[in-house]
C-alpha cells in the first residue's frame, strides 16, 4: 500500500477528510502553491504568496467543518530543488497546522493536519 494511501486511509477512519498533493507537480514555490491551492479547493482569491497561503490555510470557511488532512506526496522533490521554497512553505504548513489544531479557545471546527508520508 502507498504511503498516501494509508495517510488516506487513517484520515477516513477517523473521519476526516483527506487531500491529496501529488509531489511531481511541486517542482518550484509557484507550482507548490497552486498544488496545494487545488487540493484544497481554494478560492480564485488565494494571492499565490506565503501570506495568502497562511491565510486561506487557516480559514477553510469554504469546506465543509471537521478534521481536513493535506497529504503531500513526494515533497522531497520541491525539497532537492528549491531548498529555500521548501522551508519556507513546510514553515507555513507548520505554523496553520499549529493555528488550526485541536484548543479549547477556537470557535470554528475546522481543523488542519498536514502529512508528508515520504
Amino acid at each position: 500500500m502507498s504511503a498516501a494511501k494509508e495517510a488516506a486511509d487513517k484520515a477516513f477512519a477517523r473521519g476526516a477528510r483527506p487531500h491529496l498533493i501529488d509531489g511531481g507537480k511541486t517542482v518550484d514555490k509557484a507550482s507548490t502553491l497552486d498544488a496545494i491551492a487545488e487540493a484544497l479547493s481554494f478560492p480564485d482569491y488565494f494571492g499565490k504568496n506565503l501570506d495568502a497561503l497562511y491565510d486561506c490555510l487557516t480559514d477553510l470557511s469554504w469546506l465543509a467543518p471537521g478534521e481536513h488532512v493535506l497529504i503531500w506526496t513526494g515533497s522531497s522533490l520541491l525539497k532537492e530543488r528549491d531548498p529555500k521554497a521548501y522551508l519556507a512553505i513546510r514553515s507555513v504548513l507548520s505554523d496553520a497546522q499549529r493555528a488550526l489544531g485541536p484548543s479549547d479557545e477556537r470557535t470554528d471546527s475546522r481543523r488542519l493536519t498536514v502529512v508528508l508520508p515520504d
